[in-house]
């Protein structure tokens, strides 16, 4: 007898992802968070239903040289998103290096520490139209699909997108996809 169970689990990831489906045609501009935790389906899939020209799907195996882009754009908010807390950073991506099995980040900026990049699974380059305005992250997530922290273009005081991190962005998509 094996002692593994085997549970035929498509029927509820279906159902999961027809939920999301419908929740985002009611409301275009949900946050996707939100959306993953209500129908039950991972940040992820909620993501791939968005429209296809408003995401760009990067390999994981590109997370140093992607990092390495992102450390030139200067101030850039930094966001960790959990189901206890969102916290946001402003500041520059240090260039890390790899260390202990970690991306390890330093430098002269509030943006610090270790990333598990061996556990990030995809990267997507994310630009969504919202009624009110126009958002821009590189999302990295996990083998999960859940997101393990978010880099956004930044905005000015009249809160437009900033010009020089706006082009850049635009770039990242042609050149990582």
């Amino acid at each position: 007898m094996s002692d593994v169970l085997t549970i035929d689990q498509a029927p509820v990831a279906l159902a999961g992802i027809e939920k999301a489906r419908q929740m985002l045609a009611e409301k275009p501009d949900a946050m996707v968070e939100s959306v993953a935790k209500e129908a039950g389906v991972s940040t992820r899939a909620v993501l791939e239903l968005t429209p296809a020209e408003g995401r760009t799907l990067i390999s994981a195996e590109r997370f140093e040289a992607l990092w390495q882009e992102l450390a030139t754009w200067g101030t850039v908010l930094f966001l960790v998103h959990t189901p206890d807390v969102v916290l946001e950073c402003e500041g520059s991506l240090p260039v890390g290096s790899f260390g202990h099995g970690y991306y390890n980040i330093h430098g002269d900026s509030p943006i610090g520490g270790h990333i598990k990049a061996s556990n990030c699974a995809a990267i997507y380059v994310v630009d969504r139209q919202l009624p009110s305005r126009r958002v821009c992250s590189v999302q990295f997530f996990n083998g999960a699909g859940d997101v393990m922290f978010k880099v956004f273009v930044r905005r000015d005081a009249q809160r437009a997108l900033l010009p020089d991190q706006l082009e850049k962005f635009e770039a990242l998509k042609t050149r990582f996809a």
